[in-house]
């Protein structure tokens, strides 16, 4: 695993709730011969994580025909300021994601992953907007990619300087937190006047 094994996970609980606590994952694919990374959003249901796009994606279609794939979801927790700049880092918590991928076919499935990865952005959008058309579902394709081969590091704590930069106290050492935050919604202009924010919006 090379450098920094203190920071792999091994707990599926874990893989988990990195995966379930991210909005965005980016799923790297080879098109024409070369590397492509997609920002996709996604949705997980036990040990599969669904992503979907159009039928007319060659890409994607070309991605079925047995090559790997990797999907990664990182999130930032922490800028490390340290007293060498070698010793700069981050704090985060990163889950990839490698395997093959594979068209949804069974419909309850394809419903079911379609409202995974709705649920995941936006929980409570699949019972309070209008569901999916069967032209919508037709030109929808479905992938699956299951966490058999995943692995998760951690990284938390302040920085780690060697003993010698800590005696010299030369420099601020500590973290800076990042976070995520959710500002006000923003309605849609050709909504109805005065039509309020469902509380589904609201409690994010």
């Amino acid at each position: 695993m090379g450098r920094h094994r203190e920071r792999a996970r091994a707990d599926r609980a874990e893989l988990h709730a990195v995966l379930d606590a991210g909005l965005v994952c980016h799923l790297g694919l080879i098109r024409d011969g070369a590397p492509v990374v997609l920002p996709t959003g996604y949705g997980r249901i036990g040990d599969t994580v669904y992503v979907h796009g159009s039928t007319g994606a060659r890409y994607l279609r070309e991605s079925l025909g047995g090559t790997p794939t990797c999907l990664t979801v990182t999130h930032l927790d922490g800028v490390v300021y340290a007293r060498s700049v070698f010793a700069h880092s981050m704090n985060y918590r990163s889950a990839v994601v490698h395997g093959i991928l594979h068209a949804v076919t069974d419909p309850d499935e394809q419903l079911a992953a379609l409202r995974a990865i709705v649920e995941h952005l936006s929980p409570g959008s699949w019972d309070h907007a209008r569901p999916p058309t069967g032209r919508e579902l037709a030109a929808t394709l479905v992938l699956a990619l299951d966490l058999d081969e995943a692995s998760v590091k951690i990284r938390t704590g302040p920085p780690l300087d060697d003993d010698a930069d800590v005696a010299a106290g030369r420099a601020w050492a500590g973290v800076l937190p990042v976070r995520t935050v959710f500002g006000d919604p923003q309605p849609c202009p050709r909504l109805p006047a005065g039509t309020p924010v469902p509380e589904h919006v609201r409690a994010r």
